[in-house]
């Protein structure tokens, strides 16, 4: 392994790592030597890379907003409409929120006013939502009288939903929820000729997460997003 490829990884645990410590203490009791323990790194290898707290969080809060580019842009690659990718997508958001503590956390920071970290990954998200159904009304997809502003805030006000019940209740990042959702929409939102085309649930189009690239893997050691988190939590116990 080159000495890049070491401070790449070294990098990415601490993302992965800082997300924990956000989710579980947030921005303002978070402290650094719980973010590098949980790397499993030392606090000097942390300001390596990263200044401060703010440019940690910023890193995550950029870390889940290129995922989430990058995720909405292959699902478009795989699916045959506009409509179906924008299903897609959501059915992804949602499961990042439910499985990446890097999503949660980057969302958490992004909107909660905790810390005022650029970009705003909701509005990104509107963004996305919205060109879709552009890119569905061009391409004669969406019924008549479909006003594109108020579908995508319907969609983007429903995942925001979820994500912050989630954070709470699990259950509310379940596949079954958003699919209901769509279920309620898609008869109204898509034409006569589309509707049956498009599948609720999703069709699978997401190509397989990163895990293992941001799952907290150390210099020359391999751990678990569980080994993250204990160490981060052992951290804790030995601060107090």
């Amino acid at each position: 392994m080159t000495k890049q490829e070491r401070a790449t990884r070294t990098r990415q645990a601490l993302i992965r790592s800082a997300a924990v410590v956000f989710e579980q203490h947030g921005y303002a009791q978070a402290r650094l030597v719980l973010i590098s323990a949980g790397a499993g790194v030392s606090t000097g290898a942390l300001h390596f890379h990263f200044e401060n707290k703010a440019a940690v969080a910023e890193a995550v809060v950029a870390e889940a907003s290129r995922e989430l580019r990058d995720l909405s842009a292959a699902i478009r690659h795989r699916t045959d409409t506009a409509l179906q990718a924008l299903v897609d997508s959501s059915h992804a958001l949602v499961g990042r929120l439910r499985e990446d503590p890097v999503s949660r956390a980057g969302f958490r920071l992004s909107c909660d006013g905790e810390r005022a970290a650029a970009p705003d990954l909701r509005m990104e998200w509107h963004q996305r939502v919205r060109e879709l159904l552009d890119e569905a009304a061009a391409a004669g997809t969406l019924a008549d009288g479909i006003s594109r502003e108020d579908a995508a805030a319907a969609t983007v006000a429903v995942t925001a939903g979820f994500e912050m019940l989630g954070r709470h209740d699990p259950e509310w990042l379940s596949p079954y929820r958003l699919t209901g959702f769509w279920q309620l929409l898609l008869p109204r939102l898509a034409s006569a000729e589309t509707f049956p085309r498009v599948d609720p649930s999703g069709t699978g189009a997401a190509p397989p997460t990163r895990g293992p690239a941001l799952a907290g893997l150390v210099i020359g050691e391999t751990e678990s997003p569980a080994d993250v988190t204990a160490g981060a939590t052992a951290a804790a116990a030995e601060a107090t």
